[in-house]
Formats: C-alpha cells, structure tokens, sequence
C-alpha cells in the first residue's frame, strides 16, 4: 500500500535529528537478517504486534521486518529509523505492508511528533542500540496517550552471573562499534517500567536456542502500558 493521502505525521528530519550511520553494519544486518526470520524471529514479531489498533509509532524501524505482521487496524504507522541504508530498505518495505506506513529519518532520543500522538510504541531490537535508552523511553512515554501500550522485542542482560559477566566484556570491548551501538547487557524490562510504563505481559526466551547460549540470546517480549 502507498503513503496515505494526507500530510504526514512528521517531515522527514536531515541533519540533527539523525545520528551518524553505520554502513558496514547495516549492511550485513540487512543480509543476515531474513535468515533469523526463517529460524523464529517472523514468529515473535507477529506475537509482538499482535492485537494492535489505531495509530503506532515505531523507533528504530531498521529494514521494516515488522511492517507485513501490522494487523489491518492499524490505521498508520511512523516507521523511525537512523541510519540511512536502513531506512531505504524500509521505505521499500513500506509501500508493500498492508497498512500505511509512513518512514523517516530521525531518532528514538528525539521524537518529532506531539504528545499524546500514538495509540501504541513498538521497539524491536532497538533499546540495546540506543545512545540513552532512558531518553528514548521517556519520549516514547511522551508521544503514546494515557492508557496506551508500548511494544518491545528485545535482548536483554542475562540472568546467569557467568554469561552476565560475558556480556559486561563485550560492551566494554569493540563489540558496540561493530554492532551498530548494540549492548549486549542492558537490562531493558527495568528501564521500561522506570520510564513510567506498568509492565502487562513478559515472555523471556532464548534466540537463537543453542545448547551454549551466545551472550545476546535471553530476550523478552511483551506489553506494557503507559500510565
């Protein structure tokens, strides 16, 4: 479906409002990416956006992996993503989802949108990668209505001391400039509710399911509401 006949949510934001890119690692992402959907993410992305309606936000849109399981009463979606090869994919991605979806450059720490604009947030494998997760929460906080929900996706620290501790390592090696800004142990169902969301529903899981779990296996998925 194309872009909705109306003005948009907001302009799409050069200069400030994006952080700088990382080519490189939107590359091999956006090449990785649709085996991992294959093995379980395609599963878990239709458990995260299942049941919503209305008018959703999304930070960090990436490639626009979630945009095909948007179920039809979502009436549109504001798609934010950074980096810009990212957001090209997504573009593309957008005019064949099955609700408007609307892309633009800009960032999860800076939303240029009203308060009280969106029905719901979703996150997906994007609180591990921003700049200041407590930033981008309270924004969200702020753009979503009272009584709204926020969806996330996302890995998360470890509840294993040896494989927290693994975790602490990579973050304080190369791994966040390799990664795209990725951090393997932020503990992101507590940054949630400490944005002043009231946590509904939380799954935790193991992605990939590997006898010896790689450190960014445990995540969570689930639903809470913005009070």
């Amino acid at each position: 479906m194309g872009q909705p006949d109306r003005p948009p949510l907001i302009a799409d934001a050069p200069g400030r409002w994006a952080r700088a890119g990382h080519p490189f690692f939107a590359r091999i992402y956006a090449r990785l990416s649709p085996a991992w959907e294959r093995r379980g993410y395609a599963v878990r992305r239709r458990e995260l956006l299942a049941g919503l309606a209305g008018r959703v936000v999304e930070v960090g849109a990436g490639n626009g992996l979630n945009f095909r399981h948007y179920p039809l009463e979502v009436t549109a979606v504001l798609a934010i993503e950074p980096e810009p090869y990212l957001r090209s994919c997504a573009k593309v991605k957008a005019r064949r989802a099955p609700i408007p979806v609307e892309v633009v450059a800009g960032t999860a720490e800076r939303i240029a949108a009203e308060s009280a604009a969106f029905d719901s947030g979703v996150v997906s494998l994007v609180l591990c990668s921003v700049s200041d997760a407590g930033a981008a929460l309270a924004e969200l906080h702020r753009v979503i209505r009272p009584g709204g929900e926020l969806r996330f996706l996302e890995h998360v620290r470890a509840d294993s001391p040896p494989l927290r501790r693994i975790q602490r390592l990579m973050d304080a090696s190369v791994w966040p400039r390799l990664t795209g800004g990725c951090h393997a142990s932020r503990d992101s169902a507590t940054a949630i509710q400490a944005a002043g969301f009231s946590m509904e529903r939380l799954h935790s899981f193991r992605f990939p399911e590997t006898r010896i779990p790689f450190p960014t296996a445990p995540h969570i998925v689930g639903v809470a509401r913005r009070t």
